[in-house]
């Protein structure tokens, strides 16, 4: 059989899993309790955010350096302790956040699903196509009475589905080009760290362990693009380099691609790491027949008519939380989801554009799938 990576077996596998299932009973009634697989500062800070909500708890954490567990221990007291992941994921937690580097995503979320745990994992699927082919197998084969969220946190943002529904209402007419970038900051390095150690501790900067600043950071506007557009793109071709960051790590630290859906609607996007004067943009612009709208994690903009301003939806809080609280809802109360077959479908559109920047040649949906 195949294991080439489609948009038909995506939505094929998506339909079969992604029903809602009556999931209810004791753990209803009680908090959540969720195993943090991975304590570097995202899983801390998400794990937090876990710890807001009054219907969950941090019951275990797995780390394997010692400070990052005594640091995350300190937050999350009476948490228990673990080094191996499999170990955490034979405990009896209810569900797992798994926060490691992107290149074991695809590890640990097989391993979590022969748990039969719920599943709260960050972007994005994989490092490469065979990561996203791994990932997708092990969806078709969860539980289907246990939830999978990926943090793409934009499709749980309450603004953005506003924007995902006014798009969609037909107010605008149908989208006609898109606009998208990650203008921002550098990334934050660990420095003091032993030479054994340096690029684990550092994986952000290294192409093998993240798969470069597309696939690991820029995921989330290429998500909310095929979210908009109901779908992937079907060619790619990108330039990208090293202007600023070259004293760490081999990613790029600046690029620019053009993709080209099968409908004919093209999609710009730049993104860099360059530390601006203060000087960000994180957006994605959607033009229609009618207006446009732009969306980002401040907010939302409504352009409906030349004549009157844009209409404009300040966004409050993070919109991580919004993700966090669905998934606790969600996994209590029966409201299943499993958002690995999308996730694995951004990632796979990022690893397009990468390929294409890599290569120096346009690529091709079909090219991912061999």
């Amino acid at each position: 059989m195949s294991h080439s990576i489609t948009r038909r077996n995506l939505v094929t596998a998506g339909a079969l899993i992604l029903k809602p299932q009556a999931v209810r009973g004791a753990q209803a009634n009680s908090a959540l309790s969720i195993g943090l697989i991975g304590c570097g500062r995202r899983g801390t800070y998400v794990s937090g955010l876990f710890a807001k909500n009054e219907f969950a708890k941090i019951a275990a954490l797995c780390d394997i350096y010692d400070d990052q567990i005594a640091a995350a221990a300190q937050k999350f007291s009476g948490a228990r302790t673990f080094k191996n992941y499999h170990d955490l994921l034979a405990s009896d937690v209810d569900a797992v956040y798994i926060a490691t580097p992107p290149y074991l995503h695809p590890e640990h979320f097989e391993a979590a699903v022969k748990a039969r745990k719920h599943i709260f994992m960050e972007k994005p699927a994989g490092v490469d196509p065979a990561g996203c082919r791994r990932v997708v197998a092990a969806a078709k084969q969860a539980d289907k009475t246990k939830r999978i969220t990926v943090d793409y946190q934009q499709r749980y943002g309450k603004d953005y589905k506003k924007a995902y529904e006014i798009v969609h209402s037909g107010e605008l007419g149908a989208i006609k080009m898109v606009r998208a970038s990650w203008l921002g900051g550098g990334l934050p390095v660990r420095e003091g760290v032993p030479a054994s150690e340096e690029q684990m501790r550092n994986w952000l900067f290294y192409r093998e362990r993240s798969g470069d600043i597309i696939v690991e950071q820029n995921c989330h506007n290429l998500d909310v693009v095929n979210w908009f557009m109901g779908t992937h793109p079907v060619r790619a071709f990108g330039y990208g380099g090293r202007q600023v960051r070259t004293n760490i790590g081999n990613i790029l630290d600046n690029l620019a691609a053009t993709f080209h859906f099968e409908n004919g609607v093209v999609f710009s996007y730049s993104a860099n790491q360059f530390s601006s004067g203060g000087f960000a943009d994180v957006s994605e612009t959607f033009i229609c027949e009618r207006g446009a709208v732009t969306t980002s994690r401040r907010g939302v903009k409504i352009y409906r008519n030349k004549e009157n301003p844009a209409e404009e939806i300040i966004t409050q809080g993070d919109i991580t939380q919004d993700a966090v609280n669905e998934f606790v809802e969600g996994a209590r109360t029966g409201k299943i989801e499993n958002a690995a077959f999308s996730a694995a479908e951004s990632t796979l559109s990022a690893i397009l554009a990468r390929e294409s920047i890599y290569s120096g040649r346009e690529m091709t949906w079909p090219q991912l799938g061999s």
